[in-house]
């Protein structure tokens, strides 16, 4: 099973590829404000340097928080939209070994079908002014 891993909880985002549990590869970059921008083609990158593409993706692993909401807002959309355009199983997990905890679910057959974040708190939205 090829797998995607995504954490984007932070301003420092994370990336990896697997074939099940073996790291092929893994990248973090200081994504900040460029998250939307730089996300999908650090994982075309990640996936062309190991012989792979988009379609060999079979499996998604996402880190769903707690942490910054436009972080895993986006993360977790990139992931659920892949997951959905692939027809892959997708898995939300957190903690300090988010990406093992995900791959034994992902190999024991289960599917979250949308992940959701986790932001730890109510999210604050602002009042928009008139």
């Amino acid at each position: 099973m090829i797998i995607l891993t995504i954490r984007t909880d932070k301003p420092e985002a994370e990336i990896g590829l697997f074939e099940d549990d073996k790291k092929l590869g893994y990248e973090t970059w200081e994504a900040h404000r460029q998250l939307a921008e730089t996300i999908h083609r650090k994982i075309e990158v990640l996936l062309k340097s190991h012989g792979k593409d988009w379609s060999t993706i079979t499996g998604i692993i996402c880190f769903h928080g707690p942490g910054s909401f436009t972080g895993l807002r986006i993360g977790l959309s990139v992931a659920n939209a892949l997951s959905y355009g692939l027809h892959v199983p997708i898995i939300a997990t957190a903690g300090d070994d988010w990406i093992g905890l995900g791959t034994v679910k992902l190999l024991a057959g289960e599917d979250d079908k949308i992940i959701v974040p986790d932001y730890g708190a109510p999210p604050h939205i602002t009042t928009p002014r008139k």
